[in-house]
């Protein structure tokens, strides 16, 4: 049936109705005026007639003031009413005569409302046998999976297309050379693997991977996102991973990506509902269909996660995910690769080096990255320039982490001055701690929620911090707040965000790594957590004594008293160097790499004060 059938019947059934009505009572609604045989032959003989229009026995007259009456006939009136009151005055032209013979008159009068009745029903009959069968067609489609069959040849996303990732897109090409020729792995006696699964961080490029697995893969692609098989009603999950798994067997070989597959694969027994519950009734399907009595041969199952650490062990196991990816944040040469594929199509200015981009840019995703190219060439548009040069860049970066500049914002002049010595402070303390990346930025121009910020440049990736190096940063944080009460003698609440960054540090360095001589390397986060806040186990109670928590508090407190003391020291030795960079920042606003460099250079260099740091 034709899928507009059921909105035609929505515009035809109101018409047909209101013609069916006015067949049955088009009467009622008639504009002529009922009147008797008598005053019907009264009105002849007055000659007060105009037309008249005879239907078997109805008589319908136009009198000469234009007014619409009739009549109906008595059956022996019927037949002499012509010849003994009409005929004279139809010839001499007194009166316009039109006849209907009695068989004509009931035959259109009875069947036109029948045969539109008819019609009527007939067609309503039909609408509601369609919808019937659309009902039971969308109730079986239900329980259908809704995995997408990629046969699309102009997929251009290719292996050569991913920036970086050389390990891992090994891995995923050797899946796909396995589908492709499979003889010579079955000659070494080696068995194609039954899922892959790629963990990482959001915008790793995992689903991007996956694509340039689609592009690659000469057999059939199945894509599918988790969140696709939970429903409300129990079962109904299961039914579509047996079907999509009916489905996949018979285009087999072929590939099933599951994108955040953490919707379905959730820990069992870390919900409510036990057994009975649909997302673990979906689970069970899935683990059954991946590794259980049935073979599911040439069917190759890739996931994305980036919550790896709430998938249930059973999912996790060799047979069903033999091969665990784990994808992280790209190192500098990749963000150079990265960089070069996603500015291919934008006109970049002489002055940009990709290279340097890439250093300045630590920890950035590749997701950050294109946003980041993106951001460039729109500020080029804005600024109606012919390229994208390394200042939009720049300003495109800082965007990226901090938002859009707020000038137009209205600033009292008192907070101006606390700003720019918070931010003075940061930079102050930054200058002379170790181990601290350099500053590349400092201003005092309102960005999303913050009123100014100090930026630093990492000069090189690093894969771990030290204890001395997270103490450094817990004095940077509060130099801010330090510079507040030295200089202005009074504190503000600008320095929530740097309070909480380093309370977050320091807890840290106590419960998860172990820095703290007086607790040991125990770990006192596991991570559990409330179940209802992302957490594993229904307990959100912490796994260690009161004594042990009184004494954790003990610690951080110390760390933080300890690292505000010795930011309020440095910024005392270095009070002239603070002085003249809050001046600076009062007067232009903002102040880059260059030319703090040149101010720095004035005063002594870094100097090794951290060292004499106490021990937590």
């Amino acid at each position: 049936m034709n899928k507009n059938t059921p909105r035609m019947g929505s515009y035809l059934f109101p018409i047909l109705i209101v013609l069916m009505l006015f067949s049955f009572f088009g009467d009622y609604f008639s504009p002529y005026t009922e009147i008797s045989v008598d005053q019907l032959v009264s009105k002849i003989e007055k000659g007060e007639v105009k037309e008249i229009t005879s239907k078997g026995r109805e008589v319908k007259l136009k009198l000469s003031n234009d007014t619409l009456v009739k009549s109906n006939l008595p059956r022996e009136f019927q037949d002499t009413f012509y010849d003994n009151y009409l005929k004279d005055r139809v010839e001499k032209g007194q009166i316009k005569y039109t006849g209907l013979t009695e068989s004509n008159g009931m035959a259109l009068s009875t069947i036109i409302p029948s045969l539109i009745t008819l019609v009527g029903v007939g067609f309503l009959f039909y609408i509601l046998i369609s919808k019937s069968a659309n009902a039971g067609n969308q109730a079986s489609q239900f329980a259908k999976n809704r995995a997408k069959l990629n046969l699309d040849k102009n997929n251009h996303v290719k292996f050569k297309d991913v920036a970086g990732l050389k390990e891992e897109k090994e891995e995923m090409y050797e899946l796909v050379d396995f589908l492709r020729n499979p003889k010579k792995y079955i000659d070494q006696g080696a068995r194609i693997p039954k899922g892959v699964l790629l963990m990482g961080q959001p915008g790793t490029g995992k689903t991007y991977l996956s694509k340039a697995v689609a592009g690659e893969a000469e057999v059939p692609f199945y894509s599918i996102s988790g969140s696709d098989f939970v429903e409300m009603y129990v079962g109904v999950g299961a039914s579509r991973v047996r079907d999509m798994f009916t489905e996949a067997k018979k285009n087999a070989p072929c590939i099933i990506f599951i994108d955040e597959i953490d919707a379905v694969g959730r820990k069992r027994g870390s919900g409510l509902g036990g057994g009975h519950d649909e997302r673990e009734q979906t689970l069970n399907q899935l683990l059954v269909e991946m590794d259980g009595f049935s073979k599911n041969e040439g069917i190759i199952i890739i996931a994305a996660t980036n919550r790896p650490d709430i998938l249930d062990p059973a999912l996790l196991r060799p047979g069903r995910f033999d091969r665990t990816i784990q994808i992280g944040m790209p190192d500098v040469r990749e963000r150079e690769e990265i960089l070069q594929v996603h500015t291919r199509n934008k006109k970049l200015a002489s002055d940009v080096n990709l290279a340097n981009i890439a250093k300045a840019t630590s920890g950035f995703s590749p997701a950050e990255l294109e946003n980041l190219t993106n951001e460039a060439a729109l500020l080029a548009a804005r600024y109606r320039k012919e390229n994208i040069t390394s200042d939009l860049i720049e300003e495109a970066a800082i965007k990226v982490m901090a938002g859009p500049e707020k000038k137009s914002a209205a600033v009292i002049e008192r907070e101006r001055k606390l700003t720019a010595y918070h931010e003075a402070g940061h930079a102050v303390t930054a200058e002379f701690l170790p181990e601290l990346d350099p500053v590349h930025i400092i201003t005092i121009v309102p960005r999303g929620n913050a009123g100014g910020f100090t930026a630093y440049i990492p000069e090189e990736d690093k894969s771990f911090r030290t204890r001395n190096e997270m103490k450094n940063r817990i004095v940077s944080l509060l130099g801010g707040r330090a510079a507040e009460e030295l200089i202005l003698d009074d504190i503000s609440t600008g320095a929530s965000n740097d309070i909480e960054r380093a309370t977050q540090i320091a807890r840290s360095m106590v419960k998860t790594y172990g820095f703290s001589d007086k607790l040991g390397p125990i770990l006192y986060n596991d991570g559990s957590g409330n179940m209802f806040l992302g957490g594993n186990e229904y307990s959100s109670g912490d796994h260690y004594s009161e004594q042990t928590a009184v004494l954790i508090d003990s610690e951080v407190t110390s760390i933080i008293k300890d690292s505000y003391d010795r930011a309020k020291e440095i910024l005392s030795n270095h009070k002239d160097f603070l002085e003249e960079l809050a001046q600076l920042l009062l007067k232009q606003e903002t102040i880059r790499k260059a030319e703090y460099d040149e101010i720095a250079k004035k005063y002594s260099v870094k100097e090794n004060i951290s060292s004499e740091i106490e021990e937590i």
